[in-house]
């Protein structure tokens, strides 16, 4: 049986759990395997010598993670060619398409894990109860040029927004 954390996030003060391990900081950032909205495969390991700053959200159709993507997707465009943002759910890749182009999100990919579903147990954010189950929780990971963990935060609860100075910090430090 996968590692499950009960009571690791909250959903408006009702614990929830979670899926996989917690990551930390040092780590090597898990593989994985996630479906662009052209429905192509992405792979981390693909992007070795980029930063990845890896936003995963319940879904973009919701208010706090509509307002993330767009943050980033605002922040991505001054980070330079060196630094991608990619942002994670478990929405169907045409849902992320219609999201992106009725919200003008450019510079953020969109990516999918809901044929791998190896994204949300590999980061331990795969939501397993609540009225949420099934979906990936909010988290931001930033992986360095050499695939370590450069930050990671676990937003404790799902309904607010993650520390975008912190995970920025870390992607511009990341990248030198």
């Amino acid at each position: 049986m996968a590692e499950e954390r009960k009571g690791a996030v909250t959903l408006r003060g009702s614990p929830l759990t979670l899926g996989g391990l917690e990551l930390r900081p040092g780590q090597s950032a898990p593989d994985f395997t996630a479906v662009d909205t052209a429905l192509k495969p992405v792979r981390l390991s693909e992007a070795k010598g980029k930063v990845i700053v890896l936003s995963s959200v319940p879904s973009l159709d919701t208010p706090t993670c509509d307002t993330e993507t767009r943050r980033f997707n605002q922040e991505a465009a001054k980070l330079g060619s060196g630094v991608e943002v990619w942002t994670i759910s478990r929405d169907l890749p045409f849902a992320q398409k219609r999201w992106c182009g009725a919200a003008g999100v450019t510079s953020v990919k969109t990516l999918s894990d809901f044929r791998e579903r190896a994204f949300g147990p590999a980061y331990g954010v795969e939501i397993k109860d609540g009225p949420l189950a099934g979906l990936v929780a909010r988290a931001v990971f930033v992986v360095g040029k050499d695939g370590k963990l450069r930050h990671v935060e676990y937003v404790k609860e799902i309904a607010a927004e993650p520390d975008y100075d912190a995970a920025l910090a870390a992607a511009k430090s990341a990248a030198g």
